[in-house]
């Protein structure tokens, strides 16, 4: 008797020509949606403990904003100068435009509506701040 020989079956195949397809198009979706997405203020935020200013740096422009949203400015020889929204763009403006790379930094009291501190940091962005850094207090142990 003849014996059968087994005939091996080709394993099957994965066709990724779908995979790449829907891919595609995933990836098309998210780099017309990505752009979309990102609007806001640029916030240079630590992820850790802040360091402080290290001393030979320049000296940063301080805009405070006290508990009821008035805003304040403080540069150079200390003086602290009471300004309304559009008096703080021109002058942070100016100080910007003539101190190129100065730290600009953002200090909100703590009952100050957020929304007051975020305006603060637009107006900053708009008179040219490259990064708005957010002053805070050490936390007590």
């Amino acid at each position: 008797m003849a014996r059968k020989q087994k005939t091996r079956q080709p394993m099957a195949e994965i066709n990724v020509v779908p995979y790449i397809d829907v891919m595609l198009v995933l990836l098309v979706i998210f780099m017309i949606t990505a752009p979309l997405l990102t609007q806001g203020v640029k916030v240079d935020l630590p992820q850790a403990e802040a360091e402080p200013i290290e001393e030979d740096a320049k000296r940063p422009l301080v805009v405070s904003v006290n508990s009821e949203g008035g805003f304040f400015i403080t540069y150079d020889d200390d003086r602290t100068l009471a300004v309304d929204d559009a008096d703080m763009l021109h002058k942070t403006e100016a100080i910007i435009s003539i101190n190129k790379g100065i730290p600009v930094l953002v200090k909100g009291d703590r009952n100050v509506p957020y929304g007051r501190v975020v305006e603060a940091m637009v107006i900053l962005q708009q008179a040219g701040a490259p990064s708005v850094g957010l002053i805070t207090e050490t936390p007590e142990e």
